[in-house]
């Protein structure tokens, strides 16, 4: 079974009061993830966002995932084009690999904002609430 996942990572001042949304689409469901994470930056958000997901997916029995996110950055590290020198980020993309191995096969897609509109909403209203 294949995963959809888009997933998104916000916070209110970098770094400020964060939150991560994820909508992970399986063959028979959707799950909908919006989740304050603490105060930590957008990016380590982006990061906690994508590995949610991932887990998520794993869990319901996934064996191959197409990940959609709006983080340039965080795509082309993930893919190995640019390297990660922040410590944190170094530590996420880590446990990203770890989970990634359990699939067959995961992709890493770099999509306009616009298109990520249903995790970032997520992302709102879990800062929102």
């Amino acid at each position: 079974m294949k995963a959809i996942i888009h997933s998104d990572g916000g916070s209110r001042g970098n770094p400020g009061e964060a939150a991560i949304g994820v909508v992970v689409e399986l063959a028979d469901k959707k799950i909908e993830i919006g989740e304050r994470i603490g105060v930590t930056t957008n990016n380590v958000a982006e990061y906690r966002a994508i590995l949610k997901g991932l887990e998520v997916a794993f869990k319901k029995g996934a064996k191959s995932a197409d990940c959609f996110l709006d983080s340039e950055l965080v795509v082309k590290q993930l893919r190995g084009e640019y390297r990660i020198k922040d410590e944190k980020m170094k530590e996420l993309a880590g446990q990203v690999f770890v989970v990634r191995e359990q699939f067959e096969k995961v992709s890493f897609l770099h999509i306009p904002r616009e298109k990520n509109k249903a995790a970032d909403a997520l992302v709102n209203k879990a800062l929102d609430a």
